[in-house]
Order: structure tokens, then sequence, then C-alpha cells
């Protein structure tokens, strides 16, 4: 067992295009993979810790298909990865970079323990198709605009993908491993468990199949389509990235493919990709972003910071009154995921109409999606809310009522997720009420609610609170030091 390797896997559920992998096999090295539910498992959100668990099912599936295994082991990495190299007298262990704060704080003392104790303890790419520190403006800082950011990066090479190892060599004896449904990941999502499961699909080879449908199908028509909720004319793909069952190598890949054979929707799709990079980017290099505002003066925002006041519980619910916020967010609690534009639509409707803070709904995105993902939804939410890299923060206040009408002018979206007034909602829209908590004592024979804040005295409202606020804040830089 001394040549042998541990893959310590966190979000990288894939055996295609794993950099650590495929370094391991080419030395012919026997590997044993393992999966530590340490602290960051834990404070997962309920909708994401079930997708986790169906996730590492899956990827336990395609390693027994190899006649591999998984090994699962509870507590934190300093403790338990010097226990199984105790173990399995491994020479080697490697892993996926992380870049949010806590996660690079716990590998860089990781790898000094384990260093300090002879091991080789090293860490690859994989999460992200440009290392946040490769990416410098002219001056050599951060960027802190996207479009710049695109354009530094567009024209990069991006590695090739690899395949997934023809062969991956066992150990001659397997460490002990806990059973994956005695972690009962899935438990907090209660009876919503079920009807997630009816709309999210786990897996390396779902990923893939997601991708191919996505380069034949709706590639071309992207650009003119994706912003109709209604339309499945998204990927689909936010999912397989958060857990790493595909790469965004291959993804970039795919599209460049496309774009090469004339997609006219692919260079808009690969710059969504690029958002995502460009998330990591701020928060690898202003990570306060995940807690508090990015922007200077933002924090003395007068948003509401109570979570329990009724306006924004009938946000939580999809009970709003205005259709398009409600939909989307039903459309979460059934399926964990929001179609992008209705994301935008129901924090501008949080933040603004109801002048709340932005950290109340990142907080309950987090416990809800599916998707979730640590720096695209504080970015999200703070590019939204006026606090983050937005070159018109506040004053940009997203009218839903003109949303819809743009975006679902036949009311399609509308019907596929709100039940109440329909003689035969759909299956989408009665799911809802089978999701909810118990506790919300909701049924789809409740009347549809009235506005909790009609549209214009809310934009009004938030536009004289950011126009106060301002005033504020200039007074306040020219005043002299004190």
């Amino acid at each position: 067992m001394t040549n042998t390797t541990l893959i310590w896997l966190r979000r990288d559920l894939r055996l295609d295009d794993h950099p650590a992998l495929s370094a391991a096999c080419g030395l012919e090295r026997p590997v044993v993979f393992v999966f530590l539910r340490d602290a960051w498992v834990d404070d997962l959100g309920a909708a994401a810790a079930w997708r986790l668990q169906q996730s590492l099912a899956a990827f336990g599936d395609s390693l027994a298909a190899r006649g591999h295994r998984l090994i699962l082991r509870s507590g934190a990495a300093l403790q338990v990865l010097p226990q199984l190299v105790a173990e399995t007298g491994a020479s080697a262990v490697w892993w996926t970079r992380a870049y949010d704060p806590d996660a690079m704080a716990r590998d860089a003392a990781v790898k000094a323990a384990l260093r300090d104790q002879g091991i080789e303890a090293r860490s690859f790419g994989g999460h992200l198709l440009f290392e946040p520190w490769t990416v410098a403006t002219k001056t050599g800082g951060p960027y802190r605009v996207y479009s710049p950011f695109w354009r530094a990066v567009q024209g990069r090479d991006v590695d090739a993908p690899r395949p997934a190892p023809a062969q991956i060599r066992a150990p001659a004896q397997w460490p002990a491993s806990e059973d994956l449904q005695s972690w009962t990941l899935g438990a907090r999502m209660n009876r919503g468990a079920a009807v997630l499961a009816r709309y999210s699909i786990a897996g390396e080879a779902a990923a893939h199949a997601a991708l191919e449908q996505f380069m034949a199908d709706r590639i071309g028509q992207y650009r003119n389509d994706r912003d109709k909720p209604a339309l499945p004319a998204t990927s689909g793909l936010s999912e397989y990235l958060t857990y790493g069952e595909i790469s965004p190598n291959r993804i970039w890949q795919a599209a460049r493919w496309a774009q090469e054979a004339g997609a006219g929707g692919a260079e808009t799709f690969l710059k969504e990709l690029v958002w995502r990079e460009f998330a990591y980017h701020l928060m690898y290099h202003s990570p306060h972003i995940l807690h508090s505002t990015w922007r200077d003066g933002w924090a003395r925002f007068p948003w509401n910071t109570d979570a329990e006041v009724p306006e924004v519980l009938a946000w939580k619910q999809g009970r709003t009154g205005i259709r398009l916020v409600d939909a989307a967010m039903r459309e979460m609690y059934v399926t964990g995921r929001m179609h992008n534009r209705a994301r935008m639509i129901v924090a501008s409707y949080l933040t603004k109409h109801l002048m709340t803070h932005w950290r109340i709904g990142m907080a309950w995105f987090a416990d809800c999606l599916t998707d979730w993902d640590p720096a695209s939804n504080a970015m999200g939410w703070q590019w939204v809310a006026g606090s983050g890299p937005d070159a018109a923060p506040y004053f940009r206040v997203f009218n839903p009522d003109g949303q819809r009408e743009k975006f679902d002018p036949d009311g399609a979206y509308l019907r596929r997720w709100i039940a109440e007034g329909q003689l035969d909602p759909p299956a989408t829209a009665r799911a809802y009420f089978q999701a909810v908590p118990r506790s919300w004592d909701l049924t789809m024979t409740d009347l549809y609610p009235a506005p909790v804040m009609d549209l214009a005295q809310g934009r009004a409202r938030a536009l004289h609170a950011y126009e106060i606020w301002s005033k504020g804040e200039k007074t306040r830089d020219t005043l002299p030091a004190t």
C-alpha cells in the first residue's frame, strides 16, 4: 500500500477530466477515493445536502461498476486523513482545489500537516477553467467588472479535457467505510425529497447526457431563448457543475466546437460559463463578498434585516401576489432550481421592492437550491441588490409585470407553477403543495393572495431610500478626517 494515493473528493465527483485522478493513474498507483463528512457538508442547506447524497450514491455506483469503492468517513480532514494514511500506508493525498476562504484555510492546514509526516500532499485544478490568480488587469490587480474579465479570457487556451482512465488500480486491502444512508443528508428535506427526486438526476452519466442534448438541440437558439422561463432553452448544467459531475473544461470544449460549427448561441453560452469564473475570481480576491457588502459604504444601506416579517415570509412561500415572483419561488421549491432570469427578478423584488437585505435571500437560496454554489450565489445576490459588481447598482429595479409581459407573454410559465385559479392545474403546480412544509398550511383551495407590495410604490420607496442614502455617503466622503 505504500504507493497508494488517496484522492480526497469534494466537489469533483466524476472520473472524466479529473486531473488528480489522471495523474495518479498515469503513475500506475493504486487509488483510494475518500469523501469526508466534515463541517462544509454539515453546513449545506437542506436541498444541497439532499442533492449531494444523490451525487455520492451515483459516484459510488459508478466506481462499483469498475470493481472499485468510495470510502466514506466523518470528521475533520485534519484528523481523518492522517488516520487513513496510517491505516492504508498511503504515500500521497491529492485533491481538487477549492477557493472559498474556509476551504482554503482547511486545505493549507491539511497540506502542512501531511507534509510534516512525509506524505505527499498536492492540490490540482479542475473546478475552474482559469485559476483566479492567473487572470489580472494590466496593473496586476483583480478584475472588478465582468466585461473586461471576459475580454481577458475569451481567447485563452483551455486545457483539453482528459478522458476517464481506462483502468483504476485498486488497493490490495480496502479501508473501512461508513454507510452513505446512515448519513441521512437528505433528512431535512422531509416530504419535499420525494418531489425533488422527480426533477433531479444525479451523476456523471446524466451530466454528459444533458450536455449532449443541449449541444444537439438548444445551443443554436440559446441567445434568443435563454431568458424565456417557459422554454427548455438553457443547459441545465449548473447542478452538475456544483458537484463536479462534469468539468468546466468539458463544457467549454463542446461549446467551442459548436461555435466553430456556426451555432449562433455558442458565444453567449460561453459568456455564461465565464460568468461563473468571474464569481470565483471575486470570491478569491475579495472573500468578504460571501458575508458582507462587496462595495464600500453599502453596509449602511437601510435594508430590512428581519427575516420573519410577513412580506418576507410571503416571498419565501411564493405568495407575494406578484405572479412571476411567485412562480419562480415555487419552481425552486419543486425542482431545486430556478431559471436565471427569474432569479434576478425575485432577488430584485426582495432587495428593492421589499427593501430586504440580500443576505436573507442568499440564505434562503442556499437552503432551497440543489445547484447552490457559494461564489455564484453571493455574487448574484449582491449584483442584483446593488452592493456588488454592477455598473448600475441600485437604480436598476426589475418590474416583474414588465418582465412577465416580455419573457412570458402567454403566461405558460405562470400556469406551470401557480395552481390557484386553474380548474385543472398541471402536476408541476400541484407538486408545490406536496413539497412545502406542513407548518405553512397551504392548499390549492386557498385564494391567490393580493400583492403584499404595490410595484410602483415599492419601486418609488426603494429609489427614494437610495437617493437619501447616496447623499449621506457623498456627505460622509467630503467630511474632514477626525
